[in-house]
């Protein structure tokens, strides 16, 4: 079964805490040595050591550089090292979405395209090794899916390659929008509290702030990603650095809490000082779904209508469903002033939750549009298909380990085969059934073949 990874970022997030969290859960430093080094030649090495960050053991990776000031790179240029490099299809690919990520950020920050831009800060070696190593330590677990906490992004202003820039950076603020943030470690955390001004520091400690000597547009968010020095009295400063929150973008397909799971392992990055106001650490957690179900993150969406003619229900929901939801329904309400109405309800992935709030907006009298944040738990489900007189009929399986839940044939099938045939549906969904029970497909049996995966969190083929 794949295994799933929580990443506990409410503290803040770096590319080196990353690495040292991967490498505190059991992947091999060796072996995530040898990968950066197919990117970057052997001018790297990867040290790793025990930390104690506010109490908390944790695992500190630190990148040593051979070179003392790496080249400059540009977006196109680290694209091309990733495509030549021997590396597992895994880690290409989540590696060259986390650069992408970051170029794209950083060309909307300085408006050009994302190819044109230079890496100034991120770009370095140490920086290849962090995303690199992140994503190949990832891949040696096991991983086939990431979700994580809201990120802290740290208050106040630091000092940049062009002077004092405010919290959080503007490449970090880009990286950030559609992710769910808060200014402060954790839950609660209030601003009274006393900050330290080197509170929160990632990444590595080394200097690479020679001139540059291109004239294209580069990153000018930090010096590098190492310590960034704090401007602000008083201010806890930076908690996110682009390239924490550029892996964190490209490996999580969601933000919300922890899901249900079997944990089988956790590991504890640490950054590079021990905070006074909070352990500076990043979480990883990883293990696997129950059996009977899977958790998938969702967003709730509602709105009250009371002045919409009738007819035009069945239209909105078929709206909402294009948009991206995965289910919508229609709930009668008794509004004020006693006036009848309709609930309009609909469940929405986090990535289409605008889509589908745009849609009810558009397709409907209401004025607004709640949303919430949720967990659903579900079956595992999948599709198998049946022959009815030469006819295809689709059916919906429910499973929990390895055996049946529940089994029903797609409706919209049973109305074409209907219509086909010249026979009443209740027959056809008679005949239908029969043939389920035929095939061994029976609640409590074990699975009698394979399936076919039902689409991602996208909607069912019917609303039935």
């Amino acid at each position: 079964m794949t295994t799933h990874a929580w990443l506990d970022v409410s503290a803040g997030v770096a590319g080196d805490m990353l690495l040292g969290a991967c490498v505190d859960a059991g992947a091999s430093l060796p072996a995530i040595e040898s990968v950066v080094r197919a990117v970057v030649g052997p001018a790297v090495t990867l040290r790793a050591a025990t930390a104690l960050r506010g109490g908390q053991r944790a695992t500190k990776v630190e990148v040593l550089l051979e070179e003392p000031s790496p080249p400059h790179r540009t977006w196109r240029s680290i694209h091309a090292d990733l495509l030549a490099a021997d590396l597992p299809a895994w880690t290409r690919e989540k590696a060259i979405a986390t650069f992408g990520a970051l170029a794209a950020a950083e060309g909307r920050v300085h408006g050009v395209e994302p190819d044109h831009v230079h890496f100034h800060e991120v770009g370095a070696l140490d920086a290849i090794a962090d995303v690199v190593g992140t994503c190949e330590g990832l891949r040696q677990l096991g991983v086939g899916a990431v979700t994580a906490s809201p990120v802290a992004l740290g208050e106040g202003r630091i000092r940049a390659a062009h002077g004092d820039i405010p919290v959080p950076a503007p490449a970090v603020a880009q990286l950030a929008i559609g992710w769910q943030v808060r200014a402060f470690p954790g839950a609660g955390w209030a601003h009274e509290h006393e900050h330290d001004d080197a509170a929160h520091t990632h990444e590595h400690g080394h200097s690479h702030d020679a001139p540059h000597s291109h004239d294209a547009p580069h990153s000018h968010d930090h010096l590098h990603e190492g310590p960034a020095v704090v401007t602000t009295p008083g201010a806890i400063g930076e908690l996110a650095t682009p390239t924490g929150m550029a892996l964190v973008r490209a490996l999580a397909t969601a933000c919300g809490p922890l899901p249900p799971m079997t944990l089988t392992a956790v590991g504890v990055g640490a950054g590079s000082r021990d905070a006074a106001t909070h352990p500076n650490v990043v979480r990883l957690l990883l293990g696997t779904p129950a059996d009977a179900s899977t958790s998938r993150a969702i967003h709730e969406l509602r709105a009250n209508v009371d002045d919409m003619d009738p007819r035009l229900w069945p239209g909105v929901l078929d709206a909402l469903l294009a948009a991206g939801a995965v289910d919508a329904w229609l709930t009668p309400i008794l509004m004020k002033k006693g006036r009848p109405a309709h609930c309009l309800s609909a469940l929405a992935p986090p990535d289409r939750a605008d889509d589908v709030a745009e849609a009810m907006l558009r397709h409907t009298t209401t004025l607004g549009v709640r949303t919430a944040a949720a967990e659903r738990v579900v079956l595992q489900r999948g599709f198998t298909t049946l022959t009815l007189d030469g006819e295809p009929v689709r059916v919906k399986v429910a499973h929990r380990e390895g055996r049946v839940a529940s089994a029903a044939a797609e409706f919209v099938d049973v109305q074409r085969v209907a219509s086909t045939l010249s026979t009443p549906e209740r027959e056809v969904l008679a005949r239908a059934e029969a043939a389920i029970v035929a095939a061994g497909w029976v609640p409590g049996a074990a699975l009698p073949g394979p399936l076919d995966d039902p689409p991602s969190d996208g909607p069912a083929p019917t609303r039935a």
